[in-house]
């Protein structure tokens, strides 16, 4: 749920395309998620889903005329007071009239008054998306401060497949959250494309060391923080390579993904990605041991007798690694903006500095960890330590709010 005075009024817009179906999902996460949805669905939209759909899910009327309730010019007054506007899906007939500022109807009249934040989550088959005129619309409306998702790869209508699916909705509603999240702490207005031209990698989740072919070594690490930082830079423009290690969430629309298990793997990944990088944040949860030996069997239980004992071997450390391999490479190379994180269950600040000093890398962010803090929560507390000594706290945030913090500290660090 939102925290006590952060509900926000969500106008959800849905245009008329086969994926409408998929925006009762959308609806459904916002409104558990606190906020208040009213849905604009298009006259073809609700040929596709009906009124009482989004009726009974949204808890409110659906706005669909704009000469129902005439009284209270419904064009102007559910633009005004919107804290975002998000169209799922967004055809490219809702792309084209929403560039030229069409008003036919009561959604493209919302979009013209509406003074807040505009998400479009576009859908349509791959000829459609990738014609000229579709990409000119979605770099105009992308010019003007909407933020256009980009669309997954998959299955479309009937047999087909390619670019041009509609992103998964548990996505999009992140991606929604994150923008309301954003606006409602800044004091500016917001740019979102801050970070159009950088390359940034960004690791999530926890590593797996096999200790046979169906036990391993983990960690409780989620992938949520990685994933906000991931979705927070794809928003705001950069081209993102996400390094996963065992997560189960949806995947970050617009981001490369490379998934990963083992320590050994997400370094190399990671190492691989980072070549042509201007930041690398290392959240994951990296193993600091393995298995000397990993059994090719399973191992058994033999009657009462007690295990033999388990002998670990050093990983590699990937943070300092990176870091290494940045100060050697001399001045004429790229040279990364470099992350760690350090979750610490006591004197977290001590700890925190001690293992900013050992990695030498750029900011370090230290958060406390435990039950009901750090992992598998959607909030999240942390100190963005710096190499130059500074320190800011970032208090009991969504972990996308966070993640929108902690670009701002990378981007002033950017050689713009």
């Amino acid at each position: 749920m939102a925290p006590a005075g952060s509900r926000r009024e969500v106008v959800l817009g849905v245009s008329g395309g086969i994926a409408a179906y998929k925006a009762v999902e959308v609806l459904r996460q916002l409104t558990e998620s606190g906020h208040g949805v009213t849905v604009v669905p298009t006259e073809s939209a609700l040929r596709f889903v009906g009124e009482p759909t989004w009726a009974a899910l949204s808890g409110r009327p659906v706005a669909s005329d704009v000469f129902a309730a005439a009284h209270e010019v419904p064009h102007v007054r559910l633009g005004r007071a919107a804290d975002l506007v998000l169209v799922v899906p967004a055809t490219a007939d809702l792309l084209a009239r929403a560039v030229v500022g069409r008003a036919d109807d009561l959604l493209t009249s919302t979009l013209l008054t509406a003074t807040c934040p505009q998400v479009f989550a576009p859908a349509m088959h791959t000829e459609m998306w990738e014609h000229p005129a579709t990409r000119a619309n979605v770099a105009t409306l992308r010019e003007r401060g909407g933020l256009v998702i980009e669309p997954a790869s998959g299955r479309l209508t009937g047999a087909d497949s390619g670019p041009g699916r509609l992103p998964d909705p548990l996505e999009i509603a992140a991606i929604a959250r994150s923008v309301l999240d954003r606006s409602l702490a800044a004091k500016d207005a917001l740019s979102w494309d801050d970070l159009a031209g950088r390359h940034v990698v960004v690791s999530a989740g926890g590593t797996r060391e096999p200790l046979d072919p169906v036990r391993f070594l983990g960690n409780r690490s989620t992938g949520r923080q990685g994933y906000a930082i991931a979705r927070a830079a794809a928003m705001r423009g950069a081209r993102v390579t996400l390094v996963s290690a065992n997560v189960e969430l949806p995947e970050v629309a617009g981001v490369s993904i490379v998934r990963v298990e083992t320590a050994s793997e997400l370094e190399a990944a990671v190492v691989a990605a980072a070549q042509d990088c201007d930041a690398v944040v290392m959240t994951a949860a990296v193993a600091d041991f393995r298995p000397l030996q990993h059994q090719t069997t399973k191992i058994k239980k033999i009657d009462d007798a007690d295990p033999e004992p388990l002998k670990l071997t050093r990983n590699p450390d990937v943070l300092a690694g990176l870091v290494e391999s940045r100060e050697s490479a001399g001045a004429q190379v790229r040279r990364p903006v470099i992350v760690g994180f350090a979750a610490e269950t006591d004197d977290v600040l001590r700890h925190g500095r001690e293992k900013l000093r050992r990695k030498g890398c750029d900011l370090l962010v230290v958060n406390e960890v435990g039950e009901g803090r750090g992992f598998a929560v959607d909030h999240n507390t942390a100190v963005v330590l710096s190499a130059d000594g500074a320190e800011v706290a970032i208090t009991d945030v969504s972990k996308d709010l966070l993640a929108h913090q902690l670009w701002d500290l990378i981007n002033e660090r950017f050689v713009h």
